[in-house]
């Protein structure tokens, strides 16, 4: 697939490109097929404000769905909140940066542990600094160990400063904050606020119309993290995967993932109180109108697997 960057500019109200496509309703969708988008038209960079942008770039495997990242732009450099899922992507978001700023990298969030946000970090510049929550940065020292070698792909710097609950830092007289609004999709989960501009990226906490995936999540805490997004009440909500959104359109989406978050804990929940086994909870889910959400058919044995689990005390 031959892949061109595009720079699109995103208001509250309106989304564009060459074309005006925000005149047109939002196809509540991830698939970017069933949106009325083209294959080539990722990976693309787009513009959310005046200097804040995200970047989305396919995620790997078989459904089309974009890995989606924040950059913000200041008189003293970039911050980045993470990265994609391999060096040859995160180099890509590194170059589509270029092409918005000559300003260089300067911090980079780490907001989610996992690979797809993590696995091309060797591809920021050298120097950069990290931040990222302890118990993230335990689960990639542990990947690291587990290769027999620190491999670049899931190097930290000893140097990562470490956020357990939220951190204020300033660049270029732009304030942002990294927040820890509790287990979500990991256990270090972070999220990164502007509050000037009340943009709020959740990453993983907030997957746009992709089914919930729990392979290392903490379930009822997911849902207290994504009370806690909801009850800042941020003009623009940034997912982690799935597409930027308008404003209006963001603040609704983030209900709906809300929703698919309490409809598939309590069909776990009720498979679960009935007395079914787990090998059978699995075949007989019900999800109603979230079954066709992108990465239901993988994701649902996981999500009645990770929910029995927490259920049965399992999850610590």
């Amino acid at each position: 697939m031959s892949k061109r960057f595009a720079i699109i500019g995103l208001s509250a109200a309106l989304l564009t490109t060459t074309t005006v496509l925000g005149q047109q309703p939002v196809v509540r969708t991830a698939d970017p097929i069933t949106r009325g988008m083209q294959l080539t038209d990722f990976p693309r960079t787009i513009k959310v404000t005046d200097n804040v942008y995200t970047y989305e770039d396919f995620h790997a495997g078989p459904e089309k769905f974009t890995t989606t990242n924040m950059f913000v732009v200041t008189d003293e450099g970039v911050l980045v909140a993470d990265g994609q899922g391999s060096p040859a992507e995160t180099k890509g978001l590194v170059d589509a940066i270029r092409k918005v700023t000559p300003k260089p990298i300067t911090t980079v969030v780490i907001a989610s542990d996992h690979g797809d946000h993590t696995a091309g970090n060797m591809s920021f510049p050298a120097g950069v600094r990290y931040i990222i929550h302890p118990a993230s940065k335990a689960t990639l020292n542990r990947q690291a160990a587990a290769m027999n070698a620190r491999a670049p792909a899931w190097h930290l710097p000893a140097g990562a400063e470490l956020v357990a609950d939220r951190k204020t830092i300033t660049m270029g007289g732009e304030e942002m904050q990294i927040l820890f609004l509790g287990r979500a999709h990991t256990g270090g989960d972070l999220a990164v606020w502007l509050p000037r501009q009340k943009i709020l990226f959740l990453s993983e906490i907030y997957l746009n119309r992709v089914f919930p995936a729990m392979r290392s999540a903490y379930p009822s805490e997911w849902l207290k993290a994504l009370d806690r997004a909801e009850a800042m009440k941020a003009n623009i909500y940034i997912a982690g995967h799935g597409f930027t959104e308008t404003g209006p359109v963001s603040q609704e989406e983030i209900l709906a993932y809300h929703g698919a978050m309490e409809a598939v804990i309590a069909e776990a929940t009720r498979l679960y109180k009935a007395g079914i086994p787990v090998d059978q909870a699995v075949k007989q889910a019900n999800w109603g109108e979230y079954a066709s959400w992108t990465l239901a058919s993988s994701q649902g044995p996981i999500a009645i697997r990770r929910v029995y689990e927490e259920l049965s005390g399992q999850l610590r």
